[in-house]
């Protein structure tokens, strides 16, 4: 069983940046493929950006250039930096762990962008 623990969401205004956090435990983390979505109120969870134990990266069309994910298999943990972000990224973000059929979700964090 994995646990993961998000962390780093808050208000920022327009053009700034937040930097999230998921720490992983209970598992082995360099085997998981990560990944970042994000849901809206009233809508439902999209993907943000995922990274594969090799460290591949994708993400949607919508955050390409602005965000990046990475992880540091010795802490166990993936991040997502946001920067340039837009009142339309406001949402709660949740850190999700696959391996095979298995996937693990996070509580979420809450990102808040606006003036």
């Amino acid at each position: 069983q994995v646990q993961l623990v998000e962390s780093g969401g808050g208000l920022v205004q327009p053009g700034g940046s937040l930097r999230l956090s998921c720490a992983a435990s209970g598992g082995i983390f360099r085997i998981y493929a990560m990944g970042w979505y994000h849901q809206a109120p009233g809508k439902q969870r999209e993907l943000v950006a995922t990274i594969t134990s090799g460290g591949s990266t994708d993400y949607a069309d919508s955050v390409k250039g602005r965000f990046t994910i990475s992880r540091d298999n010795a802490r166990n943990t993936v991040y997502l930096q946001m920067n340039s972000l837009k009142p339309e990224d406001t949402a709660v973000y949740y850190c999700n762990a696959k391996y095979g059929m298995k996937g693990y979700w996070g509580q979420g964090t809450q990102v808040t962008v606006s003036s």
